[in-house]
């Protein structure tokens, strides 16, 4: 795979300053040769996103996308599969779309502020992505063992959980925010989502509808309210395979295909429109780009 790149950098939108006047300032080795005095009173810049966008030489007509990662996880998710795949960043980029990547409020390069939000931050134990993820069953993780036909790539399943970041259950509205700063940038767009993405951007999608051009959404956890199904802004669904191994995952692609059908510009694709085998990670799965065409397609579809 091979393209040109017109340009690429990062930006941060959104946010807010934090003035800090409580704490004792006090002494601290930063380095065995230097010492400095930290005071945690003053001005911080919080709740900002991160992002960093690529613009093809080859710029397909057409709108940007904005790729906005699920929970536990960065805008890495889109950049390269476990195993040295081409992530959908650089398969859109070579098909011609200009990209912006982010990391949202408090992920990755966004940075967090401790003691910002309420509850303490937690980070997904690898034992719970297998199961959550839907890569194989409780039993066949010490081994490694995935369900029969899994497309994830298992033997770089360690690699992938490098990925994980920390994060907070209360941040929603603030990702909501940070991601219309980065569609006020941008213009209206095409938003790809997976997951708890799918909520931030649904939410943001009810403020300002004409900023969305249209929604791919991986395995939404949240769908819209019944108010929103008035936008004519098409929407995708996207599922994987294996939901029948899990309740609440056969209650979620209810959901999604009731959702769906209530809508004429909305498409659910599920297991029958792929290769059978698809985890939660779609993205990164062996037939990734076999889900990101039919998925661009299905979208492509609805706007005829």
């Amino acid at each position: 795979m091979s393209y040109a790149l017109k340009d690429f950098g990062s930006y941060t939108v959104g946010g807010r300053l934090r003035h800090v006047t409580e704490g004792t300032p006090r002494e601290v080795q930063f380095t065995r040769s230097v010492s400095f005095t930290v005071d945690p009173r003053g001005y911080f810049a919080v709740e900002h996103a991160y992002v960093q966008y690529f613009v093809p030489q080859d710029r397909c007509p057409g709108p940007p996308v904005v790729l906005v990662h699920g929970g536990g996880l960065s805008g890495s998710c889109w950049e390269t599969t476990p195993d040295g795949r081409p992530g959908w960043l650089h398969l859109l980029l070579a098909r011609g779309y200009e990209v912006h990547v982010v990391d949202n409020v408090e992920r990755g390069r966004a940075g967090f502020a401790p003691g910002l939000w309420e509850g303490d931050p937690f980070l997904r134990s690898l034992d719970e992505a297998w199961t959550l993820f839907r890569i194989g069953p409780p039993s066949g993780f010490a081994t490694r063992t995935p369900f029969p036909g899994q497309l994830f790539p298992v033997n770089q399943f360690e690699a992938f959980a490098r990925c994980f970041v920390p994060r907070w259950l209360g941040t929603t509205s603030l990702q909501s925010a940070a991601l219309l700063a980065v569609l006020n940038r941008t213009g209206p767009a095409m938003v790809i989502c997976h997951s708890q993405g799918a909520e931030v951007t649904f939410d943001a999608r009810s403020t300002a509808p004409d900023l969305f051009e249209g929604i791919i959404a991986i395995e939404p956890s949240s769908l819209p309210g019944d108010a929103d199904h008035a936008s004519k802004q098409p929407i995708v669904i996207c599922a994987g395979d294996f939901l029948d191994t899990n309740p609440d995952w056969q209650t979620r692609a209810r959901g999604w295909e009731r959702f769906a059908q209530a809508a004429e510009t909305v498409r659910f694709l599920g297991v029958s429109a792929f290769t059978p085998g698809n985890s939660h990670m779609m993205m990164m799965d062996a037939n990734n780009a076999e889900v990101l065409d039919n998925a661009l397609e299905a979208l492509a579809a609805i706007r005829v």
